[in-house]
């Protein structure tokens, strides 16, 4: 879960560096608070570095960048998530396949309907 969440941010970042802690909380529906620890571990990590939002207004406006560590490490974690998302599908879809044969011996098996008097 913690690797999802890892490369969630980094997937967003990419895209919108610009986020705020607070937005970028509210993308992954995750707390404030959350966000802020999983940042601090993905920058001590040296995957993000902080820079300065130079068309924001509010000059305190920091901008999430990913390290060539960073892009390296959201290469890895979208090649596993996406094989997890396969596997997942792959299973769902056998799953689907069962209940449909399981629909269609119970429709054969079935009474036929006695007419009515």
């Amino acid at each position: 879960m913690q690797e999802d969440v890892h490369f969630r941010i980094l997937r967003i970042l990419q895209e919108n560096p610009e986020l705020s802690q607070r937005e970028l909380a509210q993308v992954l529906g995750i707390s404030t608070g959350r966000t802020h620890y999983v940042l601090g571990a993905l920058i001590e990590k040296g995957l993000v570095k902080l820079g300065n939002f130079s068309a924001a207004a509010d000059k305190r406006r920091y901008a999430y960048l990913l390290t060539p560590a960073g892009i390296a490490e959201k290469a890895r974690l979208t090649q596993r998530f996406l094989n997890r998302k396969l596997d997942e599908y792959a299973a769902l879809r056998a799953e689907i396949e069962s209940l449909q044969d399981e629909l269609k011996l119970g429709a054969e098996m079935a009474p036929a309907p006695r007419p009515k008097p």
